[in-house]
């Protein structure tokens, strides 16, 4: 089940960040000002009422833009198309925020979730050599062009998830996906997409 993150899943989802990003984990403090933040949107995937993912989406209000801040999925929930599914989460709360252009970094070696983002219809538009400094490892800058996505997406029953609210703040843009299984999915660095 997909809903909508709160203050509450803090500390599993900090569990989660640092087995996710180990050294590149975000701190605590900085997670609970993203997720209290109004300019950002967080949701939470668990099952059998444990937490087992998390994504975030920074979307201020009114703004044509938005990033993608962070994915992560715990390694047992990985390879089941459940980082597509909070990933299209994201997407759908920044259409229906009405925002036109969609960002995020990813880890060049991360081949798995450029190949996500690329079949969602993200495309490379730059590359921040070095942005990972502690391994060396440049990220690359994708972009979507949200209208079209949104066009040529089936729109969502409204009972097929339990989805609406705000979190988190202005920390670092970023998104962090990566999955050793098919279907990408927990992060890699918050600093930067995976």
């Amino acid at each position: 089940m997909i809903r909508v993150a709160s203050l509450d899943d803090l500390d599993a989802i900090m569990t989660l960040e640092r087995l996710s990003f180990r050294a590149d984990a975000w701190s605590e403090a900085t997670m609970r000002a993203d997720l209290a933040s109004p300019h950002t949107w967080y949701v939470v995937a668990e099952e059998d009422e444990r937490l087992i993912g998390y994504a975030g989406l920074r979307a201020p209000a009114g703004s044509k833009d938005a990033d993608i801040q962070t994915i992560a999925l715990d390694e047992t929930a990985r390879g089941r198309g459940l980082g597509r599914e909070l990933f299209r989460t994201l997407l759908a709360e920044a259409a229906r925020r009405r925002v036109r252009e969609v960002f995020l970094d990813v880890r060049a070696d991360n081949r798995p979730a450029q190949s996500l983002y690329s079949s969602e219809g993200f495309e490379a538009i730059g590359r921040r050599a070095n942005y990972y400094p502690g391994e060396g490892v440049d990220a690359i800058v994708m972009k979507l062009d949200l209208t079209r996505w949104a066009a040529a997406e089936p729109s969502p029953k409204s009972d097929d998830r339990a989805i609406v609210g705000r979190s988190a703040t202005d920390s670092p843009t970023t998104a962090a996906i990566s999955d050793e299984a098919a279907e990408p999915a927990a992060g890699e660095n918050p600093g930067g997409a995976a």
